[in-house]
C-alpha cells in the first residue's frame, strides 16, 4: 500500500495547482501560527495516563473507553470531519489495515467534533469499519491535548468555501481539534502518541499498529 504521507502530498500537491496561493493564504498562516504557540508540545505523550471517555458512535449509543481497553489496546484516531479530504484518506487507509488491527487483538475508534448524522454518513460512504465517536465541542479532544479555537480570519476562509463548522458540530463551536493519533493499552497508559500542527501531515498508521500489537 502507498504510504498514507505519500497518498496526503498527493492531495496537497494537486490543491496548490489548482488553487491560487493567496486564496490558500489563510489555512498556510494557521498552521504557522499552531506551530509557534507550541501546540505539538501540548499533547500527551507517552507514557501519560489516557483521559477516560464515553461518546456517542454514529447511532447515538455511548462508547465508553473504559469497556473498549478492558478487551484490548485502543488505537484512538483524532480527526477534523468528512469535509477534510486528509481526514478521509487517512481514515481509508485505517479501513485498510483494519483486519490487521484487529489480528493484533486491538480495537479503534475515530473520534471528531461532527455529529453523530455527519459521522453515520461519513461511515456508509467510505465503508468504515470502526466506530466514528462524536466529540461536542472538542472536550475529549481538549483533554488528550488537541483542541485549538478557529480565529476569526479562517472562519471567514471557511465560509468563504462553503464549510459551515457549526452546522457540521451542531452547535455554535468554531473548535477543531489537531488530527492526532494515541494507542493506549490495556491498563490506561498511552504507548503511542503522534500529533501534528500542519493538518496536511499525519502519523504512518503502520507506525501505531505496530505499538498496538505489541501491547
Amino acid at each position: 500500500m502507498t504510504p498514507l504521507q505519500d497518498q496526503l502530498d498527493e492531495i496537497t500537491q494537486r490543491t496548490r495547482a489548482l488553487v491560487p496561493a493567496e486564496r490558500m493564504a489563510p489555512a498556510e498562516r494557521s498552521v504557522e501560527e499552531l506551530f509557534a504557540s507550541g501546540a505539538e508540545q501540548r499533547i500527551l505523550p507517552v507514557g501519560s495516563r489516557a483521559p477516560e471517555f464515553a461518546l456517542a458512535n454514529a447511532q447515538g449509543r455511548l462508547t465508553r473507553s473504559a469497556d473498549l481497553l478492558a478487551l484490548g489496546p485502543l488505537i484512538i484516531k483524532f480527526f477534523r470531519g468528512r469535509w477534510c479530504p486528509y481526514c478521509v484518506t487517512e481514515l481509508e487507509a485505517w479501513r485498510e489495515l483494519y483486519p490487521r488491527v484487529r489480528e493484533a487483538g486491538a480495537l479503534m475508534v475515530a473520534v471528531s467534533p461532527q455529529t453523530n448524522r455527519q459521522s453515520d454518513f461519513m461511515a456508509a460512504q467510505h465503508e468504515l469499519p470502526f466506530a466514528l465517536l462524536s466529540d461536542p465541542g472538542c472536550r475529549v479532544a481538549g483533554e488528550f491535548g488537541l483542541a485549538w479555537d478557529i480565529p476569526e480570519y479562517l472562519r471567514e476562509y471557511y465560509r468563504g468555501i462553503l464549510i459551515n463548522i457549526p452546522f457540521i458540530h451542531g452547535g455554535e463551536s468554531w473548535r477543531l481539534p489537531l488530527p492526532g493519533t494515541f494507542v493506549v493499552g490495556r491498563d490506561g497508559w498511552i504507548v503511542y502518541s503522534e500529533a501534528h500542527a500542519d493538518f496536511r501531515v499525519r502519523p504512518e498508521p503502520e507506525e501505531a499498529l505496530k505499538a498496538a500489537a505489541s501491547c
